[in-house]
């Protein structure tokens, strides 16, 4: 009666899903911090973006060397400018804050 039937049997169903659980617990975390790595690369690409576009927004204008901050997609942004210790130049750092969700980045660049 049963030689004849085409289906599968419980035992191999709970194989095929025990198999499928224990790669899943080794990948998922991998998974999970490869994300996280990418979203911290994409953070730091759009601090780099905005130090220099406020770069060269003072190459046309060299009046305001105001602070300020900026928020994309829930991340605040903080536009600084400093005095340079090694001359009379200034320099712009662009500063995420950390929080439980990302790491904080500082990237900074000379005004010439």
């Amino acid at each position: 009666m049963f030689q004849n039937s085409k289906g599968f049997f419980l035992l191999e169903l709970l194989l095929s899903l025990s198999a499928l659980l224990v790669v899943s617990t080794f990948l998922l975390p991998i998974f999970i911090q490869v994300r996280d790595q990418s979203h911290q690369v994409e953070i730091e690409n759009i601090s780099r973006k905005y130090m220099y576009e406020e770069l060269q927004a003072r190459m046309m204008d060299h009046k305001n060397f105001n602070n300020y901050s900026l928020v994309q997609d829930g991340i605040e942004y903080q536009i600084i400018w400093k005095d340079s210790l090694e001359d009379n130049g200034k320099v712009v750092c662009v500063k995420v804050e950390s929080n439980p969700f990302i790491h904080g980045t500082e990237t900074c660049g000379k005004f010439e």
